[in-house]
């Protein structure tokens, strides 16, 4: 492929809608009881419903529609109160019934959008079209058997929404943002794991490229189940070039689906792109419609958590944390929990972001853990950070001994830790004398540099001090201590 010119790929804009698929964490599938759960053995979570039997019922999981309403309130949609199931028809070994329960005519949450931050400090709202409840097929293997294709009919009947964006998005980076914000909000709502690489959340990617300028829409191709935020971005980059090239070289692009290849970073032909009447839509005959109440949503709007943007607004407008802080809390719901936890018990807000950013989830990287599971309390947190605010410890043992002993010891407080470990400041000024006399005696020549203007060698002498005292100074006070020593030589 040839690689596209700046002067080219500034001529094309590129245009890009987004189908997510959320597989909700329900108990149950959507219109049986069979089990949602991932990863049983194949074939166990069926019963004669989910395997399509004849003279089989569904009836409606009441949790996938508050899950779904309750997306819908996250996104700003309009939740529809009449809602109508339909039959979507197509042959495949996995789908036992020959048809896909989902809504056509009549989806449960109407427009929407969702607010994405870029890179250059700017935001954009995304449009939603609409959100749709459904049902997801079965799974087809090809790689257990020499010579036959297995199928596994557990995710047969697993309760989905599928979230489908206008074609609203204009690069990678704002795709890869508005899916970053999806799964961020299913999490926070828990009504997903967000878990692309296990399957309970895909991505379809609708790709088409147009003269900047025009109005009109190229014809797309849809790249189906990509499986990574960073795989939809590839996918389209990759999309981008191609139909430019193929344009530019008289070519036309066909309206097709396709799949991608994460180890080549290229995109092949699945089938001609089918279209709306190839699935035959028609009403569901055994599920009667869906009908909501005001009183329903006002329900589950009160039971609803603070979401991402409320909470990134609240800590930078409210707090005085910089955007990338509030960002990096507010990425993690569980993060956040503790953030807010952390917050009702110190006012120094700052020191408490800079505390769960840095050593906070540096251990969580390092050892693996949660920070659901973390031992370190947040009240306990709170009282290290407190007695470095009141300068009974200084920042550098905090962190390098107290905070490691905090981890280890779950029942003590941050106070009683450091009366133990001896690392309470020492705050006679005759002690911190005697460690500057000694320090400025170990190192005469370096107190020379320093009358003659070199002012880099105090790093030197407050080193040694640190060493000596065993951190138990106020570096600040110290060294105003020494300096007025040194300046007396």
């Amino acid at each position: 492929m040839t690689i596209l010119t700046g002067s080219l790929s500034d001529k094309y804009e590129l245009v890009v809608g987004l189908e997510v698929h959320a597989q909700l964490s329900t108990l149950s599938k959507s219109f049986s009881s069979d089990s949602a759960a991932f990863g049983g053995g194949p074939n166990e979570h069926v019963s004669p419903v989910s395997l399509g039997h004849p003279g089989t019922l569904p009836r409606i999981n009441k949790k996938m529609v508050a899950y779904a309403v309750k997306m819908g309130l996250a996104c700003h949609c309009t939740i529809n109160m009449h809602n109508s199931f339909a039959r979507k028809n197509y042959f495949y070994a996995d789908l036992p019934k020959g048809y896909q329960i989902t809504q056509d005519e009549h989806p449960i949450c109407l427009g929407g959008e969702v607010l994405v931050r870029l890179a250059d400090g700017t935001s954009k709202n995304i449009a939603i079209h609409h959100i749709h409840l459904e049902e997801d097929a079965g799974k087809s293997m090809h790689d257990q058997h020499h010579a036959d294709s297995l199928i596994d009919l557990n995710r047969a009947g697993v309760p989905l929404i599928e979230i489908v964006s206008e074609p609203d998005m204009h690069s990678a980076e704002e795709a890869g943002q508005f899916l970053t914000e999806i799964r961020k909000l299913i999490r926070y709502l828990d009504i997903c794991d967000g878990n692309m690489e296990e399957g309970s959340m895909r991505c379809d990617a609708n790709i088409s490229v147009r003269l900047k300028g025009e109005t009109a829409f190229g014809n797309r191709c849809e790249v189906k189940n990509l499986n990574s935020i960073r795989n939809v971005q590839r996918a389209i980059e990759h999309e981008f070039e191609r139909q430019i090239n193929m344009i530019e070289d008289g070519g036309h692009i066909e309206q097709n689906t396709l799949n991608f290849n994460a180890d080549t970073g290229e995109t092949s032909v699945l089938r001609s792109k089918e279209m709306a009447n190839d699935y035959r839509y028609f009403p569901e005959p055994d599920l009667a419609p869906l009908v909501l109440t005001q009183e329903y949503i006002d329900e589950i709007r009160r039971d609803m958590p603070a979401l991402p943007n409320e909470r990134y607004h609240k800590y930078t407008a409210e707090l005085g944390l910089s955007a990338y802080d509030a960002g990096i809390i507010t990425a993690d719901k569980e993060f956040a929990v503790y953030f807010e936890d952390l917050i009702k018990n110190t006012a120094n807000y700052k020191a408490a972001a800079n505390w769960l950013i840095g050593p906070v989830k540096s251990y969580l990287n390092e050892s693996g853990t949660a920070i659901g599971d973390i031992g370190l309390k947040p009240i306990a947190l709170a009282g290290l950070i407190e007695m470095v605010d009141t300068g009974k410890i200084n920042n550098s043992v905090a962190a390098q001994r107290l905070f490691p002993a905090l981890l280890k010891n779950e029942n003590k407080s941050a106070e009683e830790l450091a009366c133990e470990m001896n690392l309470l400041i020492d705050s006679d000024n005759n002690d911190v004398s005697e460690y500057i006399h000694n320090a400025i005696a170990k190192f005469p020549d370096k107190v020379k540099e320093y009358k003659n203007g070199k002012k880099g060698v105090l790093g030197l002498f407050m080193g040694e001090i640190m060493k000596s005292s065993k951190g138990r100074i106020d570096p600040q006070k110290t060294n105003q201590l020494l300096i007025k020593e040194l300046e007396s030589k």
